[in-house]
């Protein structure tokens, strides 16, 4: 609160700053909230550091519980001319893939023309493309090469309009109609011009017989296994189930489609790692420094205690899958510092060796109805995380407790603050009383020494 510049002129004391000073001693009674607000505001961020490291932990753990991961396929090729991607319905499987002949888009060019801004004249340009029926008006005043290609492209016709200069010094400018799509069923199969005004050529020009084949519409041939197949776009879908084969060239090539090792492998190692990332964070949130004395925002914290301990209560359960029980059978081991630690090896073995335990292991077995029968080592995980981070849930109460005791620090500083600022305003008003009363004094004092000096005067004292 801003003091009153002319405050302790009628005394000649500095009540200004004596008011200051006791409106200082008096602010003192907000430093104890304020560090209680500074405690709660640095727990709350500390929660929000814990949760985000939770959350990734937790889609890692989801990724295990998904039965899908360890069913996936990948698919590789071995040769040239020839890519191959995969979906959920691919079958394991080694497929001998022979490509002789790639499928194209057919190409027409009309004659030569000598200018190609020339106007040609108007009419009805009559497409048929796959079967495909469509009219194309040519306006008069807009007939030349140039207008012409647009108006095709601008159409729904399945072809692609380009002007092609083959260098003839008589008529060099020759309209080339191309196909949209590949193989036969993409043809041209009728194509003319009627004229609705002078015809200028365009009748004869723009015909089906009149234009040269450069490109034949062909199909992709191909044998899969001996098998032969027929394919109108190189994009070649259901000739290997679940799997779109790509072809680029012709040649032999073989194509593997095999358990995706690498995802599993991936989605445990990211799992190794989200948890040792946890663990770093809890350890930045409960570290103590005894050189300076600083203390991580949730040393001693109970709630990350109960949330810790859950954890590793859960990281060393067991469940029957076969050959595997715990993550140790996996090659993962719990160390003394709260990390894991993962032998690659022994989990590569796992992975290629007893791929089905290890499903049962993370993700747990169901009926024919989809009912569970076992909860897996991932399921049982990701309910615990689920019990600490869903709303309700551990952290979020520890989070809203810790809120909801800011909030009545924040009304307290708020009452706190109002008596301040009501007792310093009325310190305001007693030291003006005071300066008004001492300077009425002392005017009172120099008028009677004024008196007495005048006084003294008359009687030659």
């Amino acid at each position: 609160m801003p003091s009153i510049s002319s405050l302790g002129i009628g005394s000649g004391i500095d009540l200004n700053g004596l008011l200051d000073q006791l409106e200082a001693a008096e602010r003192k009674q907000l430093d104890p909230i304020i560090v209680k607000q500074a405690s709660y505001e640095a727990k709350i961020s500390a929660y929000g550091k814990l949760d985000s490291a939770l959350s990734s932990f937790q889609d890692a753990v989801a990724k295990l519980k998904d039965p899908a991961l360890f069913s996936s396929l990948s698919s590789t090729v071995d040769g040239e001319g020839i890519t191959a991607s995969d979906s959920s319905s691919a079958q394991a499987g080694r497929y001998e893939v022979s490509v002789t002949q790639l499928a194209k888009a057919q190409s027409l060019a009309s004659a030569g023309f000598n200018d190609r801004d020339a106007a040609l004249g108007g009419g009805t340009l009559s497409l048929s493309v796959g079967g495909k029926d469509v009219d194309i008006e040519i306006g008069e005043d807009a007939s030349s090469l140039d207008d012409i290609r647009d108006a095709i492209n601008a159409s729904d016709a399945g072809v692609r309009a380009t002007i092609v200069n083959d260098g003839d010094p008589d008529a060099p400018w020759r309209l080339v109609l191309t196909s949209k799509e590949t193989g036969t069923e993409a043809t041209i199969s009728d194509m003319s011009f009627t004229a609705s005004g002078t015809d200028k050529g365009l009748e004869s020009s723009l015909n089906l017989t009149a234009m040269e084949e450069t490109v034949s519409a062909q199909n992709a041939e191909l044998t899969v296994n001996g098998i032969a197949i027929s394919s109108s776009s190189n994009k070649v879908e259901g000739a290997i189930e679940g799997v779109t084969l790509t072809l680029s060239a012709t040649g032999d090539s073989t194509v593997k489609v095999e358990n995706d090792n690498f995802a599993l492998r991936d989605a445990i190692t990211t799992f190794v790692d989200s948890y040792n990332d946890l663990q770093g964070t809890v350890d930045q949130l409960t570290s103590f420094d005894s050189d300076s004395g600083a203390a991580g925002e949730l040393l001693g914290d109970a709630t990350l205690r109960n949330i810790d301990a859950r954890l590793r209560s859960g990281l060393v359960s067991s469940v029957d899958a076969g050959g595997l029980s715990s993550l140790s059978d996996l090659g993962i081991t719990l160390q003394l510092d709260g990390t894991l630690e993962l032998d690659d090896k022994k989990l590569d073995e796992v992975i290629t060796h007893q791929r089905g335990d290890l499903a049962t292991f993370f993700s747990g077995t169901t009926d024919a109805a989809g009912e569970v029968v076992q909860a897996g080592f991932a399921t049982n995980l990701d309910t615990t995380l689920g019990d600490i981070l869903d709303d309700g849930g551990l952290l979020d109460n520890a989070t809203t407790g810790v809120e909801t005791r800011l909030e009545t620090l924040d009304a307290q500083y708020a009452r706190t603050e109002k008596t301040i600022n009501e007792t310093v305003d009325r310190y305001r008003k007693q030291f003006s009383q005071l300066d008004t009363m001492i300077a009425s004094l002392n005017q009172t004092s120099n008028y009677l020494t004024q008196q007495f000096d005048a006084l003294n005067a008359q009687t030659g004292k």
